[in-house]
């Protein structure tokens, strides 16, 4: 009781110290705010607001530091950056950007270069999309007939895009694209073709009967470019006019399906006029046969493109603008994921190998942890710089906090791990404890920097608890999958030692 008394007792004193030196310590900043504020008073204006603005400065840039340090400002998503409108100026200026930090930008350019050269020619590009065998260059040649369009009873038969020139009745002069058929063997060819339709103005996506499933999906890609679209059911002399009304009902259905439920008046029907074998029976029994040409009726498509040319007018290049602002766009962001992917394999490789050195030079016990304390912190700000994220130093270091929790539960295994890493070796002989740590611990770099690309590239942003969590989760993998590389940069850097 009485030791309790004595603790109560120094409690009572600490606290009224406390109170002591707190009043003591308003009274002296009082004393000494109204002896600045009487000066201050005396002195000039000019003093007076010189010395109340600079407060203001001080507190201002105070906040302002306390902000950067302690508010995350998280990066725009990546399908909300897609719904932004791209201008010319915009994508410039991302062609700029990203050519200073090395990224090659020769496609996305190309791009640009072509729309301008096609914007000089002025014609209307229209391009013909569809399966092989749907009877795109036979369409062709039934508006040109004097063009020199390949038509082949095998499918497939177009293996190159071609241009011819075609004229409107109102004088409009029509670029028709004939384009490889998609579904086909040769690979490069189905996404060349659909370049090729979001560079065009007008697409004319031809079939020869219900949709399938792979003309569906390429509807709906090109539905969701704003792309003006006409629906050709080519080949409608094959069938009878109950089976031809059928057809237009299920592909006005499937438009709707698709999202274009808004251009139901532009499905028509065309034959391309094809030949054709005939069986003639004679009164003798005996039979014959011969080849016809069928008549090419390509009428139904002609109103339909004069009416769409006539509708949409001028609005015509700034939806071929837009659709080759976001494909040059594209193209920029696969060329800087690739070259986000090589540098980022470049700084993964490079921390990996200086955490195997510096858990080989540490001399005493706690200075590999401050060694590796430096390089993941160094390594996860050069990574996000790469990516483009602005994390705080807080997120960091908590980024790297939530990761070393997460590495205590996984160290048995990368022991385990790296020490059989090591004995793959031929002529290593027994397995030096210190080189069995060195390689655990470059595998968990290797796996910590491995984890947050693949967060940064999904999130654009470093959620510590995200990323971490995701470390957690394929840290199994990742040690496996990078043993053989950490453990020779580990006795290469011990034959450098000895």
């Amino acid at each position: 009781m009485k030791v309790d008394r004595l603790i109560r007792f120094a409690i009572a004193g600490a606290i009224l110290l406390l109170v002591i030196v707190a009043l003591g310590a308003v009274l002296f900043l009082t004393e000494s705010a109204l002896n600045v504020w009487d000066r201050l008073a005396r002195a000039p204006a000019v003093i007076l607001y010189g010395y109340v603005g600079a407060l203001l400065f001080v507190f201002v840039a105070a906040l302002w530091f306390i902000w950067r340090l302690v508010v995350r400002r998280p990066a725009a998503p990546a399908a909300e950056r897609r719904k932004e409108p791209l201008t010319r100026s915009a994508i410039e200026d991302r062609l700029r950007d990203a050519e200073e930090q090395g990224v090659p930008v020769e496609a996305a350019q190309a791009e640009l270069e072509a729309l301008a050269e096609r914007r000089q020619d002025g014609a209307v590009h229209l391009c013909f999309f569809g399966e092989v065998s749907s009877g795109k260059s036979s369409l062709i040649r039934a508006l040109v007939p004097s063009a020199d369009v390949a038509v082949d009873v095998r499918a497939g038969s177009t293996a190159e895009i071609r241009h011819y020139r075609w004229q409107t009745v109102a004088g409009t002069d029509v670029t028709l694209t004939d384009m490889p058929g998609t579904g086909g063997h040769e690979s490069g060819l189905d996404s060349a073709a659909i370049e090729e339709a979001r560079r065009a103005h007008v697409v004319a996506f031809v079939c020869d009967g219900d949709l399938t499933r792979q003309e569906f999906r390429a509807l709906e890609a090109l539905l969701g470019l704003d792309k003006p679209l006409i629906l050709v059911l080519n080949k409608a002399d094959r069938y009878s006019l109950e089976e031809r009304a059928a057809l237009v009902e299920r592909l006005l259905t499937r438009l709707e399906e698709a999202g274009g439920s808004a251009l139901e008046h532009r499905v028509v029907t065309a034959s391309a006029g094809a030949e054709v074998d005939v069986v003639e029976r004679r009164a003798d029994g005996s039979e014959s046969r011969s080849t016809r040409a069928r008549d090419a009726d390509p009428g139904l498509l002609v109103v339909a493109v004069n009416q769409l040319l006539e509708e949409e007018g001028a609005a015509l290049d700034k939806r071929r603008e837009r659709a080759v602002f976001r494909l040059a766009a594209d193209k920029l962001d696969a060329a800087q994921a690739a070259f986000r992917a090589e540098r980022a394999e470049q700084i993964i490789r490079g921390s990996t190998r200086k955490a195997v050195v510096g858990a080989l030079a540490a001399v005493s016990p706690g200075t590999d942890i401050l060694i590796q304390g430096y390089i993941g912190t160094t390594m996860t700000q050069a990574l996000c710089r790469l990516y483009g994220a602005t994390p705080r130093d807080l997120d960091v270091e908590e980024f790297l906090d939530l990761g070393q929790s997460r590495v205590g539960r996984a160290l048995p295994l990368t022991l385990a791990v790296a020490g059989n890493g090591l004995k793959a070796f031929p002529g290593l002989g027994t397995v030096a404890g210190g080189l069995v740590h060195a390689v655990a611990y470059g595998l968990i770099f290797d796996a910590l920097g491995r984890s947050l690309v693949l967060t940064l590239s999904r999130h654009g942003e470093l959620d510590p608890e995200i990323a971490a969590r995701e470390f957690e989760e394929s840290i199994s993998e990742h040690i496996e999958a990078g043993v053989k590389r950490v453990a020779k940069m580990a006795l290469e850097s011990k034959r450098r030692e000895d």
